[in-house]
């Protein structure tokens, strides 16, 4: 008789930041003017069924479109949203995002519908398997994706190599949107970025502090200009910039690296946490909209 199949376990470095318990998704969405695909994206995203709990934060950075009306007629008890009185910056959105969060991870998603919903259970099967609990959605050139521009592919690529060899790593994808992230790690990063450069600084701050992301593929599908993409060449700069002003810097001043398992999450929903994303900058008036019961 042949001996029964006996698991092999897999390789692992734990849930360092999350701890053992029960995972809670925050899946954070930053829009502005995003008339076109907001409600699509919203209702995509809770069409899902996930393999943990969830939730989705919708941070209206300011918008001057129809976003603000079509937030305001969206009630989901799944559901959070925030709006900024004036228009500060993807990366502001997100901090404000993280701030509002009340899971174990955290995970921006793009309102503009170039990542699939249909990935993040991918993602977060190595965290729930406790193999990790830094997950990135790397987007491979030539497979399940469409770019619009070469251009755009290459400067990523470009991007991603002068990364990897400032700081020995092996990554990708650094610029992918699905960066799956404890939130206790994600608040203890002194993120400044209130711009597209928030992506930079997030990925240079988890590799300064020596952290890997454990990478899986996703797909995407790119928006050109007159579809509403906003990032231009000045934000690719801006990226070089931040890549070797974090590089340079102490990792004591990047973050702490050994945060310890929950320790920022929100006792109450507009309580600040004890590493306070928000500290450098004022938001200004905003208004949030919580779903009733939570």
């Amino acid at each position: 008789m042949s001996a029964p199949d006996v698991p092999v376990p897999l390789p692992t470095s734990g849930r360092k930041w999350s701890g053992d318990g029960p995972v809670k998704l925050s899946i954070v969405m930053a829009a502005y003017n995003e008339e076109r695909t907001i409600k699509t994206a919203i209702d995509a995203v809770l069409a899902h069924e996930y393999p943990c709990a969830m939730e989705l934060i919708v941070v209206d950075d300011g918008s001057s479109d129809r976003t603000p009306l079509l937030l305001a007629q969206h009630a989901h008890p799944s559901v959070t949203t925030y709006r900024h009185s004036r228009n500060l910056g993807k990366g502001a959105a997100l901090l404000t995002a993280g701030r509002l969060a009340t899971g174990t991870h955290i995970l921006p998603f793009d309102a503009d519908l170039e990542y699939s919903p249909d990935d993040i259970p991918r993602l977060l099967e190595p965290v729930l398997q406790g193999r990790c609990d830094v997950v990135y959605g790397a987007r491979l050139f030539g497979l399940n994706t469409v770019y619009q521009s070469y251009r755009y592919a290459l400067g990523n690529e470009l991007m991603t190599l002068v990364a990897n060899v400032i700081f020995d790593a092996h990554l990708a994808d650094m610029h992918t949107c699905l960066k799956l992230i404890p939130l206790s790690l994600f608040r203890s990063l002194h993120l400044h970025s209130r711009g597209f450069g928030l992506d930079t600084e997030i990925t240079a701050s988890l590799l300064r502090l020596g952290i890997r992301p454990f990478e899986v593929p996703v797909s995407y599908y790119s928006r050109s200009h007159a579809e509403g993409k906003k990032i231009s060449w000045q934000d690719a700069l801006t990226c070089f910039r931040i890549l070797g002003k974090v590089r340079l810097m102490r990792r004591d001043r990047v973050g702490l690296s050994g945060a310890a398992p929950r320790a920022h999450v929100l006792a109450h929903p507009m309580t600040k946490p004890t590493m306070d994303p928000l500290s450098h900058w004022a938001p200004g008036r905003h208004d949030v909209r919580r779903p009733s019961g939570r």
